[in-house]
């Protein structure tokens, strides 16, 4: 039998819990558009129940659902039939704890994809840079350089409202 098999519809409400917030924020980042986001969530917790992988604790737990939801998303933007939909259509996110989009949010969302999700992961998850290397399965100084560029690219684009904090 696979692991999927074993885990329980209870286990798999208990993760969805814990960390759908999470997943949900991390595929609004890339497909900017609040139903696309739902959709790409959908088919992450799909892929947990699916491929049922055994977890160490919920850090990997979290950290494979971030990189899950990223492929995801990222799978369904290369397609050439897939539009863009602009930030501006949705002025918050969804949920009642969520932050509204800011001038900051949209520089953010607006950096190339190797810079967003760095710059996403670190200050809006408070994940650090060696576990962001974890995630995105990359060495730590790539991640140190990618956090550096954009805070440069952001503090050009935004000039005294960016605050690197």
């Amino acid at each position: 039998m696979s692991d999927s098999l074993l885990r329980t519809d209870k286990e798999i409400a208990e993760i969805y819990s814990r960390h759908v917030k999470t997943v949900y924020r991390v595929c609004f980042a890339y497909m900017k558009d609040p139903a696309d986001a739902e959709d790409a969530v959908q088919e992450t917790f799909f892929k947990l129940i699916r491929s049922g992988p055994a977890f160490d604790g919920e850090e990997h737990e979290k950290a494979w659902l971030i990189r899950t939801a990223s492929n995801v998303c990222k799978n369904v933007l290369r397609h050439w039939w897939r539009r863009r939909e602009s930030i501006e259509d949705c002025p918050t996110l969804p949920g009642s704890d969520e932050p509204e989009i800011d001038d900051v949010f949209q520089a953010v969302m607006a950096l190339p994809d190797k810079y967003k999700a760095v710059v996403y992961l670190h200050y809006y998850e408070g994940f650090s840079g060696a576990e962001i290397a974890g995630i995105l399965k990359k060495p730590q100084s790539t991640i140190r350089n990618h956090l550096h560029e954009a805070r440069a690219i952001l503090k050009e684009r935004l000039g005294d409202d960016f605050d690197e904090k």
